[in-house]
């Protein structure tokens, strides 16, 4: 039909430009979608109006109603679907569709119950970027008039002008999308650096994967030769995750996603449905080799594009970047602590300990000088002294060079400072001989649990203010002695505890002895063989 000129068709290009200002009020894609049904409706006086979003497989993604109220919507037991006379558009996308009385189309399905009811009806394609974005469905226009050539010109010329204004919003819409991504990205990495072991940092991943995904759940799973092994998990809802059915939804997908080593799509298992898209990223991070990302996404929240398989790449692979880089980093902080307790190491043997054994050999000359007996006595208990002191020097050029601080010396001088709130003080602890290299492990047990219980008597019993730890490792026995400076121990003190540390000793072919230690106190003595 021909557009007029005269005061009709002023009006209908003033309506259709008050239409476009409507929708294109806001570059919010949700609101714009919004608009541009209420923008429709108005410009043809439809009570209802439905854009049915459509995807690349011709299926409705996602939908817009308006005129009806949420309870109106909520008594509808199903979602309209493309079917029917809605599949008229799907089916052909040259023209527009008019009808005056739908039920009397051959294609009428009829209505779900409570349904309002609708006659007439009006429906248009809606284009972006030259394709079908969507479907604008249009019905019962006011008054129980009939839709006009009019109406379907207008609404026609509309629907091009609104693909145009939604090409703009989807391109903001994508841009504050890649924004959001990358501050989850930067949040993710500033968290990640901090990080102090694995089962943290996939904590974090997952954490602000679901957050910018706006995910149903994510999760971090682990392929090993005993089996799939979810190691970290999140969902929306706060509850734990189920990864009993781990294999049998997310198998195949692994197992194509660690042959291809890309991001894959799993589809639906036997057929079944449950509303969630789920994507399966692998890690190629050098940390966690064998791990991939889960992303389980409600598909009502995907829209007409479904989900970006490129934003989830990148993420997961800036993931894998900061985590080798956090390792590279701690590595390399490892490597420069090891090289500078070995320097220590040798600067303590090559110069302390050889001024220490310089300065007891010069006494020692002394002493043949010496007349007076007194004098020779006090030569002599320097000379120990100095003799322990290189004994205990050269214990810690022993534990600076152990690279694992699990070592048995760290466990003794651990414990010792452990009790130091129960004690009041810090003991005393001296090390002599290799430790860390000769003692067994199941001694090593024996030994902590030994020292735990000396310890804790000291703390019950002995009132001291002062406690000294010897362990001291000889050719073929292990010795450690407990000393106090406390009120002692009488004979008549029950071994309920010291039971267990003799019995210790006993298994092993050792002994436990138990005594004053002068001027006043206790010394436990616990030696067992190696």
């Amino acid at each position: 039909m021909q557009r007029g000129t005269g005061a009709a068709g002023r009006n209908d290009i003033t309506s259709l430009l008050d239409a476009v200002l409507l929708m294109s009020s806001d570059l919010d894609l949700r609101g714009a979608l919004d608009r541009l049904v209420r923008a429709a409706c108005s410009l043809t006086g439809a009570r209802y109006g439905f854009l049915a979003l459509i995807d690349e497989r011709g299926a409705m993604a996602d939908y817009v109603v308006h005129g009806m109220d949420d309870a109106t919507k909520a008594k509808i037991p199903t979602l309209p679907t493309l079917h029917g006379v809605l599949g008229l558009l799907v089916e052909d996308t040259a023209r527009p569709i008019r009808l005056d009385k739908i039920g009397s189309h051959p294609r009428a399905m009829g209505f779900p119950q409570n349904h309002p009811p609708m006659e007439t009806f009006l429906g248009v394609p809606v284009r972006v970027d030259g394709e079908v974005y969507g479907n604008l469905y249009l019905a019962e226009k006011v008054g129980g008039q009939l839709f006009t050539d009019d109406d379907e010109r207008v609404l026609d010329e509309f629907s091009q002008i609104a693909g145009l204004v939604l090409t703009n919003a989807r391109t903001f819409a994508n841009v504050e999308t890649r924004h959001r991504w990358l501050q989850a990205s930067i949040a993710m990495s500033h968290e990640l650096e901090g990080s102090a072991s694995p089962s943290s940092a996939l904590s974090a991943v997952v954490y602000h994967l679901r957050e910018v995904a706006n995910a149903y759940g994510v999760g971090v799973v682990r392929d090993h030769e005993e089996g799939l092994e979810l190691v970290a998990a999140i969902r929306a809802d706060g509850e734990d995750p189920d990864d009993r059915d781990l294999t049998e939804l997310w198998g195949k997908a692994i197992a194509a996603a660690s042959v291809e080593e890309r991001a894959v799509v799993a589809g639906p298992v036997d057929g079944r449905e449950d509303g969630l898209t789920r994507i399966v990223i692998p890690l190629s991070s050098r940390l966690l080799r064998g791990h991939f990302l889960l992303v389980a996404l409600e598909q009502s929240t995907l829209g007409v594009a479904g989900p970006n398989i490129d934003q989830f790449s990148e993420f997961a692979g800036q993931a894998s970047l900061v985590l080798d880089r956090t390792q590279a980093l701690a590595e390399r902080q490892e490597h420069m602590l090891v090289a500078d307790r070995d320097r220590i190491a040798r600067d303590l043997h090559d110069t302390v300990i050889q001024r220490l054994f310089a300065t007891g050999l010069q006494l020692q000359g002394l002493r043949r000088a010496v007349l007076l007996d007194e004098v020779k006595v006090r030569l002599d208990e320097s000379v120990e002294e100095l003799n322990t002191t290189i004994r205990d020097i050269r214990t810690t050029i022993f534990e600076l060079r152990r690279k694992n601080d699990s070592s048995l010396g760290t466990q003794i001088r651990g414990l010792a400072q452990e009790y130091v709130p129960v004690l009041g003080f810090t003991p005393f602890v001296r090390l002599r001989g290799p430790i860390d290299n000769v003692v067994p492990v199941q001694t090593a047990e024996q030994l902590i649990a030994t020292l735990r219980e000396a310890l804790s008597n000291v703390a019950r019993h002995a009132e001291a203010d002062a406690c000294i730890v010897e362990v001291e490792v000889f050719a073929d026995r292990l010795v450690l002695r407990v000393s106090d400076n406390g009120r002692g121990i009488g004979p008549e003190v029950s071994e309920s505890g010291l039971r267990n540390v003799r019995r210790r000793a006993f298994d092993r072919g050792g002994v436990m002895r138990i005594g004053p230690e002068e001027p006043h106190g206790t010394l436990l003595e616990w030696e067992v063989p190696l």
